[in-house]
């Protein structure tokens, strides 16, 4: 890997030297072995997230030494230079007819793709929902059991290099045509309401004690989470600005999904 690591950086500094095989294998095989999930844009390392920024130097230098080709799925038909990814049965993966994924994004087995998308660099663990028309942007994380429901929205990041990725962690619940991009970090056992709408600036606050907590870029374990809004100042006058609030917690329990149904009925979220 470090060998691998010296030619991807070396390359990225010049780009002069993917004329060269030694180069352009060493990123082909960073991308095949991101399509495996052997290796990953971002981990857990310890209790911390780590963004491997040179891997994601990989997939950007994987667009240049590629060429655009035409490429046949059933009925359907598209021109692009990303190959789609294959091999679901054997992979233990459900595709629905409408749904695609690109070769360098990894879907892991018992992962329910409904007609849907999920870019290069992605990582989707096992048991995962994709419903319908959902995006998981590139380099994107996804953890165990999540649902992320229809319309959902997950950005993905490339440039710049040292932007984190959007991380959701194991068993959220993401409701219909929430967003989460700028390497927003939804922790373990989340659930967003339809519609909440999370950046790297947005106000996450937790209203549920005598006096308001406010978080940015990370929404805390177990957090129930619906759409809000808070007065601002301008020059212009007084106006009411998107934030998300935290309005309950979900119950630890080992039965996630009546602790998840317990959750929306208590607190009246939308999905």
């Amino acid at each position: 890997m470090q060998d691998l690591k010296k030619l991807i950086e070396a390359a990225w500094e010049d780009r002069n030297l993917l004329q060269y095989k030694e180069y352009t294998d060493a990123i082909e095989t960073i991308i095949e072995r991101l399509d495996k999930g052997e290796i990953r844009v971002a981990e857990l390392i310890g209790s911390r997230w780590h963004t491997n920024e040179w891997i994601k130097k990989a997939v950007i230098l994987y667009f240049p030494i590629r060429t655009m080709e035409e490429i046949k799925a059933g009925p359907f038909m598209f021109h692009d230079k990303m190959k789609l990814k294959t091999d679901y049965k054997k992979t233990g993966v459900r595709v629905v007819p409408g749904a695609s994924a690109r070769f360098g994004a990894y879907l892991a087995k018992g992962v329910i793709m409904m007609p849907s998308y999920v870019n290069i660099g992605a990582y989707v663990d096992e048991g995962t929902m994709v419903d319908t028309w959902a995006t998981v942007g590139s380099c994107a994380q996804v953890g165990k059991h999540v649902h992320l429901s229809g319309g959902v929205g997950l950005g993905g990041v490339l440039e710049p290099i040292q932007a984190a990725p959007v991380i959701i962690e194991d068993n959220c619940f993401l409701g219909s045509r929430a967003i989460v991009v700028e390497g927003v970090h939804v922790e373990s056992e989340a659930v967003l309401g339809a519609n909440v709408v999370l950046t790297a600036s947005t106000k996450i606050i937790d209203v549920t004690g005598s006096s308001p907590v406010e978080y940015k870029g990370r929404v805390p374990a177990r957090s129930v989470v619906i759409p809000g809004s808070y007065t601002k100042k301008f020059p212009a006058g007084d106006y009411q600005v998107p934030c998300a609030l935290i309005i309950g917690q979900r119950k630890e329990s080992t039965d996630k999904k009546t602790s998840l149904n317990d959750a929306l009925r208590e607190n009246n979220v939308a999905v």
